[in-house]
């Protein structure tokens, strides 16, 4: 019988036969982990309007649980990005999606709003580490050609994560008769992704499964990368980074376009309520724009990495996308004039796409512009 996946440090292990493309099934550990985690995040989003009538809270009391949330998902992030260059991809996505997963389930305790901010403090602090561990990931796992469709991959997971959670939670929701039980269950399914993840995941220089071929495609185009004038083969501190121009363009390009994402991953509900529309009634509605912005992933990722492969400078690929797809997001300041469900949907449709298609491209910028031991921080 063949060996098990080995761990760094147990010594030799025996050889297994390659898999093919190998390093889109780690592309596709990343998108799992995305859905689970939007999974996780959209669940008290689609409890809202039962939880504010039960609770008797106000918009503005919703609003500190979702701004708890940010908080700690804001600073998080950042060291978090720190962690993950210090201990590497496996284990530091290991810690964080194992102590999100447990926020999630221990918010089935929660009895009252300053409970809640408190979980859902706990869940921004864990979650935060998804995208950079993802990240950093892709870097490590993809030629820079392909980075933009593996970064579409994982992040699309989001839009995913977001289109499923209505209709997971609703049907534990009425099926439970309670709200609780809701958040036991999503926060388990991190724990089922764990185990897939520490049995499958390992860098591309020590995975048995690689092969010989596509292990020297990975490791020459990181070759590249290092090579480039002002790269360099050790960690950046923080300081370093952020006397960057680079670093601050990428700070205030999420700063000033993720609002929209989240006013519509953590208000969409409670807003379709507001509008008059129920919201069992109204679940396409809801799915349209996570599923426009799915689309949007692969959009961004495959324009920018067919620009490439025409001869397209990676700046000048990225930065087309982006400019043409800021335009797209204002096509959300529509839905205020009009009554139609399906008109509202469709503008939060096209703000959506464009935003998860310019999204894709910030969230390559990293792994394009610093070397491999700095693209999580």
């Amino acid at each position: 019988m063949s060996a098990l996946l080995p761990r760094p440090g147990n010594g030799p292990v025996k050889a297994r036969s390659p898999i093919r493309h190998l390093r889109w099934y780690i592309g596709g550990l990343f998108f799992l982990s995305t859905v689970i985690n939007y999974i996780d995040r959209q669940t008290l989003s689609v409890l809202a309007p039962y939880l504010k009538e039960e609770f008797t809270w106000s918009n503005s009391d919703f609003a500190l649980i979702v701004i708890s949330f940010r908080v700690a998902y804001a600073f998080g992030q950042t060291g978090a990005g720190q962690v993950l260059d210090r201990v590497g991809t496996r284990k530091g996505l290991s810690l964080g999606v194992a102590f999100y997963s447990l926020a999630a389930m221990l918010t089935s305790l929660a009895s009252g709003l300053r409970s809640f901010c408190f979980f859902r403090f706990l869940l921004g602090a864990g979650e935060s580490a998804n995208w950079p561990g993802a990240t950093k990931g892709v870097s490590e796992w993809f030629p820079r050609r392909e980075s933009g469709w593996a970064v579409a991959l994982f992040d699309s997971g989001s839009s995913i994560g977001g289109a499923l959670a209505p209709l997971i939670v609703l049907w534990i929701y009425h099926t439970f008769g309670s709200w609780r039980p809701a958040f036991i269950i999503t926060g388990a399914l991190g724990f089922c992704w764990l185990l897939l993840f520490r049995w499958f995941y390992h860098s591309p220089e020590e995975h048995p499964r690689l092969s010989a071929e596509e292990r020297d495609l990975i490791l020459s185009d990181r070759a590249e990368r290092q090579a480039d004038p002002g790269a360099a083969a050790t960690r950046l501190p923080a300081g370093t980074l952020l006397r960057l121009p680079q670093t601050w363009g990428v700070i205030l390009a999420k700063t000033l376009t993720d609002p929209v994402w989240f006013f519509i991953t953590d208000w969409f509900a409670i807003y379709l309520v507001s509008r008059g529309f129920k919201l069992e009634d109204s679940l396409v509605a809801f799915w349209v724009p996570f599923l426009a912005a799915d689309a949007g992933n692969f959009l961004g990722g495959g324009v920018s990495s067919a620009l490439i492969k025409r001869g397209w400078s990676v700046a000048a690929a990225r930065k087309t996308v982006i400019v043409l797809c800021a335009l797209g997001m204002m096509f959300i300041a529509a839905a205020v004039v009009v009554s139609s469900l399906w008109w509202l949907t469709a503008f939060f449709a096209i703000s959506t796409l464009c935003y998860a298609a310019l999204s894709t491209m910030i969230l390559n910028l990293p792994a394009d512009i610093y070397p491999t031991h700095s693209v999580a921080s």
